[in-house]
């Protein structure tokens, strides 16, 4: 069973919901980690004083609770403050979450019209199938287009040639290093400057590697691919020109019939989905940046609140501390040992605490990085148009059991990028100029034929032109069409907010269950 373009991106909408879900739950729970392990010390630091009171003199005993309750008062004031920045930071995030759900159900609404429009643009092409098969004109020029695309075709395929038995024949002549010295200080021709007895020098390697009788076939094989990619290119001008003049003409027939209006409604849907798209961008930026403050608060990493607690464990950690324990331990008293069994209890909770601590902040360094992933796949999900309602998916597993994989990291995002490329197909009629069958094959993103309101496939007349194999055209988008669609290398291209390039994901293969 398929899955559709728009199911398949509401899908990976779900799942970021569900990453976001959990890393702001995790976040609350390593903010309320460090508070607590704050508040443990803060009772140790109570029950050293209260030893402190049974075991020392007045005097020590008073310079001792000094230390202890300096260091306490600092920490006390500045969990309260930072419990207050963390609030902040979480009603930050609240708000840029509840921001991007907004544009998201947006882009959904203006997806929904697109798909509508697209649907009366097809029924009103459909109806115009029987006209343009007996248009004189239109018949003509897709006949020309027809020739100029085998034309192409053929120039295209004879510099692929040209091009394979230049790095296959020139193998030989590239490996020779006295014949690439000759030919790299262009001896023979012009360009070669050398003085008298260099010249004489050449001249011998010259002739025991008989440069000037292999020098011409080498020639050859360089100049005659640059020869026959410029033709080939000449011929990929006229014939994309020729299907741009093939398009207008079903444009005129179809704005003939009242279809103007649909084209700009559609046109308007994709600038807005366009417009949308961006925003969405920005707003994951933003959130990003949100995530890792809120991150580094829970983490305790707040300068002033480090300083508190580092205060505080070094007041707890001094020498004369550790000495009033050891002394309290060596001499059993019913009040010492019941003082002892609370600092030892509140030592071990301290420990459970910074392990799990430890846990879910490496968790949630996983849930950032996979979510960084999964907005670079549903960017280049969008970018690629895969979510154009004649977009569909063969394997239902990329929603399910591969989308688990990866989110527990089984897979790397490139791999499960790759899937969903290797899974995608159009629609029939949803590719430029459907009865108008292309043979040249898919050499480089060339610019989309249509103008920017196309609409829904076209069932051109004639459509068993070019054979009954597959469809190979250079490009696709036409009437039914997002825009251009292109198929990526595997690479994520989406832009983040201070980086330049392509951002460099983690690709993780570790963490939890998700």
């Amino acid at each position: 069973m398929s899955i559709r373009g728009p199911q398949a991106l509401a899908s990976l909408e779900e799942a970021m919901r569900d990453i976001r879900r959990e890393e702001d739950e995790l976040s609350k729970r390593v903010a309320r980690s460090a508070e607590r392990i704050t508040k443990i010390k803060e009772s140790e630091a109570e029950l050293f004083r209260q030893l402190a009171q049974l075991r020392l003199d007045p005097a020590v005993q008073s310079e001792l609770d000094g230390r202890i309750s300096s260091a306490e008062a600092k920490a006390r004031n500045m969990l309260k403050n930072h419990a207050r920045e963390v609030s902040k930071a979480e009603q930050a995030m609240t708000e840029v979450d509840a921001a991007r759900a907004a544009l998201v159900e947006n882009r959904n609404a203006a997806g929904a019209r697109l798909e509508e429009q697209n649907g009366r643009l097809n029924e009103l092409t459909a109806s115009l199938a029987g006209k343009l098969a007996t248009d004189p004109e239109f018949q003509a020029k897709k006949r020309e287009t027809e020739e100029l695309d085998r034309v192409a075709e053929q120039s295209m395929r004879k510099t692929e040639q040209a091009e394979a038995d230049r790095e296959q024949k020139g193998r030989p002549y590239r490996h020779d290093p006295l014949f690439m010295y000759l030919w790299d200080a262009g001896y023979g021709t012009s360009a070669y400057k050398a003085g008298n007895l260099t010249r004489y020098l050449d001249g011998l390697v010259a002739n025991l590697v008989r440069f000037q009788k292999v020098r011409p076939n080498y020639a050859m094989l360089n100049e005659l691919p640059l020869r026959l990619r410029e033709h080939a290119e000449r011929q990929e001008a006229l014939v994309q020109a020729a299907e741009a003049e093939l398009a207008a003409l079903e444009v005129a027939a179809v704005d003939a019939e009242g279809g103007k209006p649909i084209r700009e409604a559609i046109a308007a849907a994709e600038a807005e989905i366009e417009k949308l798209d961006i925003d969405i961008l920005a707003i994951e930026d933003r959130r990003d940046a949100a995530a890792q403050a809120l991150q580094a608060l829970a983490e305790g990493k707040d300068p002033a609140f480090e300083t508190a607690a580092s205060e505080l464990a070094d007041a707890l950690g001094r020498e004369d501390i550790q000495t009033l324990l050891a002394e309290a331990r060596m001499t059993r008293t019913s009040q010492d040992d019941r003082i002892i069994a609370q600092i030892d209890e509140g030592r071990t909770r301290l420990r459970e605490e910074e392990e799990e601590s430890r846990e879910q902040r490496e968790r949630l360094k996983i849930l950032g990085a996979r979510r960084r992933e999964l907005e670079d796949i549903q960017w280049e999900f969008k970018k690629q148009r895969f979510d154009d309602p004649a977009s569909s998916f063969k394997e239902e597993r990329l929603v399910g059991d591969m989308l688990d994989q990866f989110l527990r990291g089984g897979i790397t995002a490139a791999s499960y990028w790759d899937q969903w490329r290797r899974s995608q197909n159009w629609a029939p009629g949803s590719e430029w100029g459907a009865g108008y069958k292309s043979t040249r094959q898919a050499r480089g993103n060339h610019g989309n034929p249509w103008p920017p309101s196309g609409g829904s496939g076209f069932q051109w007349p004639d459509s068993s032109f070019g054979g009954s194999g597959s469809k190979k055209s250079r490009s696709s988008g036409g009437f039914g069409g997002w825009g251009s669609r292109s198929s990526s290398g595997g690479g994520f291209s989406r832009p983040r907010t201070g980086s330049s390039g392509t951002r460099k994901h983690s690709g993780f293969k570790t963490g939890g269950g998700f």
